[in-house]
């Protein structure tokens, strides 16, 4: 009798716990749940964090780690099916979409500052890299002074272009500084000679570069502007979802699932052209990988 008595309050127990749990649900897992689906945001062109490849299919290292990221979430809600969908975004476009709902996580290669965390919330840094500028070899343009006077071109809703805007201003270099709905149209114009240098985060840089029709052709500055920390964007002031996005970003440093999957990125060919880039892990993300963290000051790193 005892058994059979206690069978049905465990069951009892087990129904009030999960009732309860959905009823704690809010913001963006509450949405997640209801609707059974997630949205991602992600870029056209940023490579290799996420872009098109030649079968207009949106791959990419933040990619790969947003789908790791997607199924700790179906885990944790408990939900036999979760459907993705993707909305592209661009650097103008992503913090206004992802603060009124349009997507969830912006899986791409978005810098996390200080000013950003006003507007949105971001999980733990994937990888850190710096502000430079490309120009073509013929040019000799070694420093950031070496461009006064000229027609420079940066992405629209960017750090970067925020950064050479002061520094134009500070240093008195009457820059023409344009900008470009993306980086291909900005590198573009460096190739076709309408803007002297593309600034740009460093490793976006290497990557347009490496595929690009001739690569012989181009530099990126050896003078960095800044540090950039990137982090997958996500809302403000939601801290139930960010402690699962944050809990599976760490998930995958610490199992060293983080290896190779950067490895798979950045030291192999990689599509559509077959290019590697051939970047090691940095020490400065070495260190992220040891210690997470979603700083958004680039003393942390």
């Amino acid at each position: 009798m005892f058994a059979k008595f206690m069978l049905p309050a465990a069951a009892a127990a087990s129904l009030f716990s999960a009732q309860a749990f959905a009823q704690d649900l809010t913001g963006t897992l509450k949405k997640i749940k209801d609707t059974g689906t997630i949205t991602l945001g992600h870029r056209e062109s940023s490579v290799p964090f996420s872009y098109y490849d030649d079968k207009q299919q949106v791959i990419g290292y933040a990619m790969d780690l947003c789908s790791r990221i997607i199924d700790s979430v179906k885990r944790d809600l408990k939900l036999a099916k979760l459907e993705v969908k993707l909305n592209p975004v661009t650097s103008a476009t992503r913090i206004p979409l992802m603060a009124n709902g349009t997507v969830d996580l912006e899986c791409g290669s978005t810098t996390n500052n200080l000013d950003r965390q006003k507007q949105v919330a971001f999980t733990i840094t994937h990888f850190v890299t710096a502000n430079r500028f490309v120009s073509k070899l013929s040019s000799k343009f070694k420093t950031v002074d070496d461009l006064k006077g000229k027609t420079i071109v940066s992405t629209s809703g960017t750090t970067n272009i925020k950064q050479i805007t002061e520094i134009n201003s500070q240093k008195n270099l009457g820059l023409n500084i344009l900008t470009a709905k993306d980086h291909a149209e900005a590198f573009l114009m460096v190739e076709t000679d309408r803007a002297a240098a593309f600034v740009m985060d460093d490793i976006l840089l290497f990557s347009l570069v490496a595929t690009s029709k001739s690569p012989k052709d181009y530099v990126i500055s050896a003078d960095a502007l800044s540090v950039e920390p990137y982090g997958i964007m996500l809302r403000r002031d939601d801290p139930a979802f960010k402690k699962v996005v944050d809990a599976a970003m760490v998930a995958i440093y610490k199992s060293g699932a983080i290896n190779a999957i950067y490895d798979k990125w950045f030291l192999k060919a990689i599509p559509p052209k077959g290019v590697n880039l051939n970047l090691p892990m940095s020490a400065a993300f070495k260190k992220v990988v040891v210690n997470p963290t979603d700083s958004g000051d680039p003393a942390a790193y």
